[in-house]
């Protein structure tokens, strides 16, 4: 039997911004490396150790934003400032993402060592010996890396460098970009007289667009440059504490109607080819007639749905009922080992029917059994195979992987080409880590929809809501470009092109070879079911790097490609577009360099010489554990595990002891990890509590030092 989800949010303990840790097996390591405070004898270690977060002596972050991609670097410095100078400690650093974040890399500058993380193939990691533990480096969440870095001594000061993508929201023509960059106050040093500078960089380059205009910044950032199509801003500062606010940047492309763009860029690579990427934005007209719908919603009713999960589907299911007009059809199909249908035919979205189906999928429970996917998709097409004058759409929603994958694509690719114009487009959506994300992507891109995922319970509901509405808000279908069919130099990475949403711009991309056609026609229908065409302008990327913008959805559906068509040569494709541009994929490993590093002044050392700083010695490589997604996992599936069934239950000692240091802890309670404390007071006895308790008496202690020497001796330096 699955254990019991942990049916509430806990996102509480989570870092809001990037944080380093101290990892604290031996509570008697604790002390300030400045000033050794009294001690009491402490006895016994910590299993799992506690995590005190460092103190953070300055950071910059650096956003660089082209069209509906964001590349973030933060730089920052931490010190140990907890532990004693002559003992050691591992950190931890975590890093949290945004809108569909992918980590990039990792970069420590220590006194004497630095570290790095690096990207080899599958086959080169089979010869490293040496293999990081799974708490050493991985996800804590979808959205949150961690990598460990080994024995730093106490009062050292890191440096370290981070590097992340993620995407940009958007809505009625505005683009939004929200980086996480909330510091909690305890990592601002207590030492009031240290200088403490912020600095935050923003440069947007639209691409495309023309008559862009910024909206609104969560902080007081300065223009320093505009041109056209872009602009940079600048806010640098000395302050008395880190920013409390995630940064938050939004701006606006001023365009009523559809238009668009093609971006080429020269590259230098293993494909001796070159990128194009065709942009195509749904302007910010509001009152644009979307497409009249025929929608089927497949829904996964199997036993591992039970709780959020299916919960969760039955709330977006129910909003997006609410979205159709009454001249709209829908029907739904809940499935297991056997499928239910809610009615025998379509039926038309009038009140009554919205009603009564809202009444059927709220009395919808789990279901035993194996799943079976097959029987609902026919079921759902054959409902569509009739449509006349409306766009007929099929959403599946499940958390399992099935062994005929890769036959019900081959075999819906088969009845949608022959369908001609008027088949279904189909979106996907993903709950957990069980099913195969790379079959439903595959799905989608067969069926010119939608691909979208929730690994998370939290973020269920949320990440649904936008795949209905985008999917719902089609408005313009059935797209085409007139020189793909004829040039055989252009290579497109999606077979089929998605119809275009009033809810998020399309992207078209890929390789050429030779010269770029001149012109290009898009053409496609319009909501109201005339026909659009429209040119687009050709323009040179020089200063946006689509490699690099491209990079994490090019991997993802090339990935697709080489699961469905098991071809080899497309996955060592993959591996090496993964390598080239720091993102992760399911063909490659990451790795943590470690390079021991030495200043050297030359043979005669004179006053004011700059020091050099050579290697000493081969750098050693840590193999960390597996980062990506995988395809799927059939046993779980077959077993019913539920998504996040993983997850501990949050012990009540641990709320106990949160509850109970936060009357004394103050300023110091937060700062040892609350993941930390919960999972070490989750196996702790009366005497280990003791320990921790005589912990805890120690660093507030240390924090009441600081408090008497500002308030005793407030004329002398701290």
């Amino acid at each position: 039997m699955a254990p019991p989800l942990m049916e509430r949010s806990t996102n509480w303990y989570l870092p809001s911004a990037p944080m380093v840790y101290a990892v604290i097996s031996d509570p008697r390591t604790v002390d300030n490396p400045d000033m050794p405070s009294y001690q009491p004898y402490v006895h016994g270690m910590y299993d799992p150790p506690a995590l005190i977060p460092l103190q953070m002596m300055g950071v910059n972050l650096n956003v660089d934003c082209y069209v509906d991609t964001a590349i973030i670097v933060v730089s920052g410095t931490w010190r140990i400032h907890c532990v004693m100078g002559s003992r050691s400690c591992d950190c931890l650093i975590a890093v949290p993402m945004g809108n569909q974040g992918s980590i990039l890399g990792v970069e420590v500058d220590l006194p004497t060592k630095s570290y790095v993380t690096e990207l080899i193939g599958e086959q080169e990691s089979k010869g490293i010996g040496k293999i990081a533990r799974p708490e050493d480096g991985g996800f804590l969440k979808p959205h949150i890396f961690t990598l460990t870095i080994p024995q730093i001594d106490g009062g050292t000061n890191i440096s370290i460098k981070i590097r992340w993508s993620q995407m940009l929201s958007y809505n009625a023509g505005r683009f939004s970009l929200t980086v996480p960059f909330c510091f909690p106050e305890y990592v601002t040093p207590a030492i009031k007289k240290i200088s403490k500078k912020e600095k935050i960089e923003l440069n947007v380059n639209s691409g495309v667009a023309n008559g862009i205009s910024c909206k609104a910044t969560s902080h007081p950032l300065k223009e320093i440059r505009r041109h056209e199509g872009k602009f940079s801003f600048l806010y640098e500062a000395e302050i008395f504490k880190w920013s409390n606010t995630d940064f938050r940047f939004s701006y606006s492309v001023s365009s009523g109607n559809i238009f668009g763009g093609i971006l080429l860029q020269s590259l230098y690579d293993y494909d001796q080819s070159d990128m194009f990427c065709i942009y195509l934005f749904p302007g910010s007209e509001q009152n644009r007639k979307v497409f009249k719908k025929e929608v089927v919603f497949v829904v996964d009713i199997s036993e591992s749905m039970q709780g959020r999960p299916l919960e969760s589907t039955k709330s977006a299911i129910s909003a997006a009922l609410s979205k159709l007009s009454p001249e709209d059809s829908f029907n739904i199909i809940a499935f297991s080992n056997e499928a239910f249908q809610f009615s025998t035919s379509m039926e038309l979205a009038s009140k009554d029917a919205i009603e009564r189906a809202t009444a059927w999928i709220s009395m919808k429970y789990t279901v035993g059994g194996r799943t079976n996917l097959f029987i609902p998709l026919e079921k759902a097409a054959d409902m569509l195979s009739n449509t006349r004058g409306s766009i007929p759409m099929i959403f599946l929603v499940t958390d399992g992987s099935v062994e005929d994958e890769r036959n019900i694509c081959h075999w819906m690719q088969k009845r949608l080409t022959n369908q001609g114009v008027l088949c279904p487009s189909i979106h996907t959506f993903g709950i957990g880590s069980f099913c195969n994300h790379y079959f439903l992507r595959m799905l989608a891109m067969i069926g010119r929809g939608e691909y979208g995922a929730a690994f998370d319970l939290d973020s269920i509901e949320v990440q649904m809501n936008k795949l209905f509405s985008k999917g719902l808000s089609t408005v313009l279908a059935n797209i085409t470009i007139d020189a793909f069919d004829d040039c055989e130099e252009i290579e497109v990475y999606s077979s089929r092109i998605p119809d275009l949403s009033l809810e998020s711009p399309l992207t078209i991309y890929g390789r050429y070879q030779g010269s770029f056609p001149d012109n290009l026609k898009v053409k496609g229908i319009l909501g109201d079911l005339s026909s659009f065409t429209m040119d687009l302008k050709i323009r040179r990327a020089k200063d946006i790097p689509l490699d690099s913008v491209l990079a994490r959805r090019q991997i993802d559906l090339l990935t697709a490609q080489a699961w469905f068509s098991e071809n080899k040569r497309l996955e060592e494709k993959v591996a090496k577009l993964s390598i080239q541009t720091c993102n992760i994929s399911e063909y490659t490993r990451m790795t943590l360099l470690e390079k021991n590093i030495m200043k050297h002044f030359g043979a005669w050392k004179k006053k004011g010489d700059p020091q050099k700083i050579v290697e000493s010695g081969p750098p050693e490589m840590i193999l960390l554990q597996r980062l990506s997604v995988g395809f799927g996992d059939q046993i779980a599936t077959a077993e019913n595990i539920r998504p996040g069934s993983q997850e501990p239950e949050l012990p009540e000692v641990a709320k106990i002891f949160i509850k109970t240091t936060s009357n004394y802890f103050g300023g110091i309670c937060n700062r040892c990890c609350c993941m930390g404390c919960i999972r070490c007071c989750s196996k702790m006895n009366n005497q280990c509590a003791t320990t921790l308790t005589q912990l805890c008496t120690a660093l507030a202690c240390i924090g009441c030092l600081h408090c008497c020497s500002e308030s005793c001796c407030p004329n002398q330096d701290d």
